[in-house]
């Protein structure tokens, strides 16, 4: 790509948002653009939305999974804190994503995404920050509670701007791009604890005290270049802090609009809330639900593991600091799962996507306010107990994303022998 005419194009004062054509629907029936067009709108498009994204969700996950590299540095003990109200507080997060999500998915779909995620990144991290002056149990709680409200509706919102963004063949990769900054934010988590914990110390203070203030500040950085540079939608290409600013020309807009309506029509019109049809439709489709059900099944043994591995290899006898390095292995190794977020972003209409997302995303965090609770004190080193119900719950879900992917295959099927029978 021309660096020097993307940065141009980028930093223009002359120029302002393009109303949306009336004309552009008839406009995308008839293409009136080439390949090589397209090809390098959607590559500006890919250079921008793609990394502040994928930034977003690296930072949430990098937060929420410093609690479990501070507990392997005295930080129950410099709080005052026992292991079972660390995982009431753990619960409160994830009950705060659960109580919220939705509500922040709608207020997304109002006020758009630039402004709304911007918004979410940067008070995640302000609240992620202030963890460091923690030092009872009951700061201990409101912290946790309020890293889950703002925490809540990132995700859902970052894929229905995806989907906002692309067409349905071209959504479904870049989610997973999108959920390769979940996975490394989970795993860097752990390298990044791993040296922070050294400053154990520094200016009297504890190294769970850096980590969070480093690891927070950066999370706030993040919401501002999220504010300087994330498009607010494609129907208001301009970000959050510089709305003079655009990245996009006139002649890139058109065609990445023209080719969206062309792909969905249901993307042309702004819609200012969501409908109850889409709600009715939503929450009457059961397959979302086999989804649902799930991700519940899946993700409290993968929280509650997530949270403690740390712990579980410290107790075996391994060096604290160590033990934080060596949880990070499995994650890095661990392969994509994002198959049920292109199931979704690929089958339903754009108002149903939003709310199909934020109940998955729900039902991924109901799941860990149960799976805080399967590593009790009690159960220590080895877990037997917490193990043996992971083993149950993963064995369940597996069942159910057997008998959904056999449901798949007749659905093909039938329709295959439909439209056979058609053409005859």
């Amino acid at each position: 790509m021309d660096l020097k005419g993307f940065i141009s194009d980028a930093y223009n004062d002359d120029t302002k948002v393009p109303p949306i054509d009336n004309d552009e629907s008839s406009a995308s029936r008839n293409v009136d653009w080439t390949k090589q067009e397209e090809s390098r709108a959607k590559r500006k498009l890919d250079c921008i939305i793609m990394p502040l994204l994928t930034l977003g969700f690296f930072c949430l996950q990098l937060d929420r999974g410093n609690i479990a590299n501070a507990i392997t540095d005295s930080f129950m003990e410099d709080v005052g804190i026992n292991q079972f109200q660390f995982n009431v507080g753990q619960q409160l997060l994830s009950l705060g994503i659960v109580l919220f999500e939705i509500l922040s998915n709608m207020i997304l779909y109002r006020v758009g995404p630039g402004k709304w995620l911007t918004i979410q990144l940067f008070l995640f991290g302000l609240v992620s920050t202030f963890q460091a002056w923690q030092s009872n149990y009951s700061g201990y709680l409101a912290t946790r509670f309020l890293l889950g409200v703002t925490d809540s509706g990132y995700i859902p919102g970052g894929l229905w701007t995806l989907s906002t963004w692309y067409t349905r063949s071209e959504t479904a990769k870049r989610i997973m791009i999108f959920f390769f900054g979940n996975q490394l934010g989970q795993a860097s988590s752990k390298l990044i604890a791993y040296g922070v914990l050294h400053m154990k110390g520094v200016g009297g203070y504890p190294g769970w005290f850096w980590l969070f203030v480093i690891m927070g500040g950066f999370t706030m950085l993040s919401g501002v270049i999220l504010g300087l540079l994330l498009p607010d939608s494609i129907h208001k290409p301009t970000s959050f802090f510089l709305p003079r600013y655009r990245v996009f020309s006139d002649r890139e807009l058109h065609i990445l609009r023209a080719r969206i309506i062309l792909d969905d029509p249901g993307k042309q019109e702004r819609r200012k809330k969501i409908g109850t049809a889409a709600f009715k439709n939503t929450f009457s489709n059961w397959r979302i639900w086999i989804h649902v059900c799930i991700t519940l099944a899946n993700n409290g043994p993968f929280r509650g593991f997530d949270t403690y591995s740390p712990s579980i290899i410290k107790g075996l006898g391994y060096p604290a600091l160590q033990s934080n390095a060596m949880a990070a292995v499995g994650l890095f190794l661990q392969v994509p799962v994002s198959f049920i977020f292109s199931w979704v972003s690929d089958r339903l209409d754009p108002e149903e996507r939003s709310l199909a997302m934020a109940m998955i995303i729900m039902s991924a965090n109901i799941g860990a306010i149960y799976g805080a609770q399967l590593f009790q004190s009690d159960d220590k080193p080895l877990y037997r107990r917490g193990f043996s119900v992971n083993i149950g719950l993963l064995a369940f879900g597996l069942i159910l994303t057997t008998l959904r992917q056999v449901d798949e295959i007749l659905r093909i099927r039938r329709r295959k022998t439909s439209s056979t029978a058609g053409a005859n």
